[in-house]
């Protein structure tokens, strides 16, 4: 199973959301970075994604996106095959 980095912050009912579903789909460890805490990881997140908000996801080298692109993902079949790869 590929390593899932997740960008979040320590207030995120989201972030919450997203680790839920990635625990069903059994992922048993995710790596989480707190942008909150941390300035340069904020700011490479943004750079990164082009994106501001939490959680921003990555399974392997791909960028899921936050957690209602996380869903729209499962909903398709895609979420699985991903974890898979």
């Amino acid at each position: 199973m590929p390593v899932v980095k997740m960008y979040t912050t320590a207030v995120c009912p989201f972030c919450i959301r997203a680790k839920q579903l990635l625990n069903a789909k059994g992922v048993s460890e995710i790596e989480e970075i707190r942008i909150d805490i941390d300035a340069q990881a904020r700011a490479y997140m943004m750079e990164v994604t082009g994106r501001r908000t939490v959680p921003q996801i990555f399974i392997g080298d791909t960028h899921v996106g936050g957690c209602d692109d996380l869903m729209a993902l499962d909903a398709k079949g895609g979420l699985v095959a991903l974890l898979q790869s």
